[in-house]
Formats: structure tokens, sequence, C-alpha cells
């Protein structure tokens, strides 16, 4: 059996997407399909082979296959063997029609006339339908006619939501390009043995589509929300794809956000740290709550309210907590009356002080 390069016979390296493999595919069907090029052997037998490639190299497993024996497919074939004792040689088959082992090559696929034929082979080393219509490959008309069922492609969609939108969740509407089966042509590419004039062969045509789609509360940086059945379009009774919107939760000035937990700083006047008292820290809900603040507080420390951080994704009655850092605020400006108050109490801690070292008490500003 000669080797056979799918690679190269779709002009793709190895290491080819998917995405890849299906476009070059494509463009070799549009320009060697029989419909377009009547009576031309040439074309017909490069569509073949072409349509032969793209069935192995689009999907995962067969390829798989293909890449550990391919390499290796002339060396069995020369020792009649294999690992496990397979014999490739009774499945031979040139391309120019001749063969050994009663196989012949129509119209309508390998057929065998003796032993089992070229398409044995592939159902053996593939699996069934080997060499039967490709889901998502609507321009083979040779080999049996069955399709293989292929949900469609996913789509992936960026979108920004605020923190407070992150917090209580919301909504976005958007309007997405996405393909769709071309009208005129069913999603053939041809219509009438003519390349689709709406389409231009490619089987598929961009539409506008609205979707209104509900974002969770508790989403954050790096989440997927999907949307089931919006994605692309599936082939031989596939189902659509799927819809993954990933988020970017914006940056927030007053509220910084470590996993579920919130934090944000308060202003706390001198007098109510110095003396104690009672303050205001605003929520992510757009509320405050009151802060009862213990006289002597100290620049810098912080109190915890617990429940008022960011829903947990997956169990949104679950809720992080509310972390405040005082931030002391000195006055801006004295007044004389104010500096003279200042002065006398920092007199008085002078001497506190001084007697609990039991030194003299240090000399307070004129």
């Amino acid at each position: 059996m000669q080797y056979k390069d799918y690679y190269s016979t779709l002009g793709v390296k190895r290491n080819a997407t998917e995405k890849e493999i299906k476009s070059a595919f494509r463009k070799m069907a549009r320009k060697h399909h029989p419909d377009l090029n009547p009576n031309d052997k040439e074309a017909e037998a490069r569509f073949k082979e072409a349509s032969e490639a793209y069935e192995v190299l689009s999907d995962p497993e067969k390829r798989r296959k293909y890449n550990q024996f391919g390499s290796d497919w002339e060396r069995y074939q020369e020792n009649a063997g294999s690992p496990g004792g397979f014999d490739f040689s009774k499945y031979a088959q040139d391309f120019d029609g001749s063969h050994r082992g009663g196989t012949t090559y129509s119209t309508g696929g390998f057929t065998g006339t003796g032993e089992a034929g070229f398409s044995d082979f592939f159902d053996m080393l593939f699996g069934q339908t080997a060499t039967a219509n490709k889901a998502g490959s609507p321009y083979y008309s040779g080999g049996r006619a069955s399709t293989i069922p292929r949900v469609g492609e996913d789509y992936e969609h960026d979108i920004d939501v605020t923190l407070e939108e992150a917090f209580a969740g919301t909504q976005r509407v958007l309007q997405m390009e996405v393909p769709e089966a071309c009208p005129t042509c069913g999603g053939k590419g041809v219509v009438a043995s003519r390349v689709c004039s709406t389409c231009n062969g490619e089987g598929t045509v961009p539409r506008t589509r609205r979707l209104e789609v509900k974002i969770p509360a508790g989403v954050h940086t790096g989440s997927r929300v999907r949307v089931a059945g919006e994605g692309g379009n599936g082939t031989g009774g596939g189902g659509r794809g799927d819809l993954y919107l990933k988020v970017h939760v914006l940056h927030n000035n007053r509220f910084e956000r470590k996993s579920d937990d919130l934090y944000t700083n308060v202003s706390v006047p001198l007098y109510t740290a110095v003396l104690g008292g009672e303050i205001e820290v605003p929520t992510i809900k757009g509320t405050k709550l009151a802060l009862k603040v213990p006289a002597g507080t100290q620049n810098g420390r912080t109190f915890r309210l617990t429940g008022q951080g960011m829903p947990n994704l997956k169990d949104p009655q679950k809720k992080g907590d509310l972390f405040a850092k005082v931030d002391v605020q000195l006055p801006a400006e004295l007044g004389d009356e104010e500096k003279q108050h200042f002065r006398e109490l920092e007199r008085i801690y002078n001497s506190r002080q001084g007697a609990r070292k039991g030194g003299e008490p240090s000399a307070s500003r004129a």
C-alpha cells in the first residue's frame, strides 16, 4: 500500500488546527468538486483524495491513530505485519487503480471483489464510517452516504461588568454576528453545479443575532458564563454549540475585592479616634452601616463587618465580609483656641509620661 500523506494532500502542517484543516478542505472541494468539473477525472480524483484526508484529519481520534501508525505503514507492509500481528498487505491499494487482494475502487467508494476492501481497512483502523460523508463536509458526494452528527462551534465573547453589577447580578443585551447555514444552498456551497452566489461557496452567511443574557451575582474576573445553544450551527443533525461570556470586573475606586471579601478605607476624625464614637461605613449595596469606634483607635486598625462582602458565585446565599480600615484624619486648620487646647493636652500628656518614668515633667511650649 502506498503511504498517503494526508497533511500534504490538504496542504497543511502536521500541527494544523481543526479550523485550518477545514478551511483547506473547503478550498480544495470548491476547486475540484465533480459537479463543478464534469467529466474531469483528474479533478474527481483530487476531490476524493481531499475528502479521504479530511475524513481522518478532522476527527481527533482518527487523526491520533493516523499520526501514530502512518509513518510506519510502509514498513509494516514490507514486513507483512505490524504490532499485534495485523497484516496490512492484504488491504494494499495503489492510486492508479491496480490492486492486490482483490480490491477495486469505484465512484461509490472502495468495494471488495475478493478479500476485504480498502474501506474495511479504514473501518478497522479509524472506526465505522471512515469513508462516509463527513459532517461539516457538504461537498463529499462519493462513498457511503451516512453522516456523523457534530455539535456546532463554541463562541467566546468578552464582557465588562462593574463591581456593583457583579454583586447584584445584571443583564446584557448582545448583538452578535454569527455564521448561519446559507438559505440559498442549504449549506452545501453549490447550486445547480455552480458555486452559490449568496455565500460564495462557503456554505454559511453572517447574521446578526440579538441576545439578552443574565450575568449571575458573584462573578469575578475570569468567570465564564455559559449560554447554552447560542454558538455555531451543528452539522449532520448535531446541536448548536454554546456561547461563553468571559467576564472582566472593572476597577472600583472605593472597594478592593479579594475573593468574596471586600476592603475599604473609612475616614475617622481625630477626635472620634481619640475619644471614641460612631462612624458610617459605606457598603457595596449603596447603603451605610453604623460602626462604633472605641476610644484610642489607632490609625490603620481594621474592623470586620460580617456578611457585607460579595456573594459566592456557586452559593449566592453565602457572602464574604467587609473590612473597614481606619484612616484617622488630622484637622487641616486650627484656630487659636484649638491650638491652645492641643498645647494643654500636650502638657498633660507629657506630665503623665514624666510621672510614670519618675522624672521631671517636660516644659510645655508657650
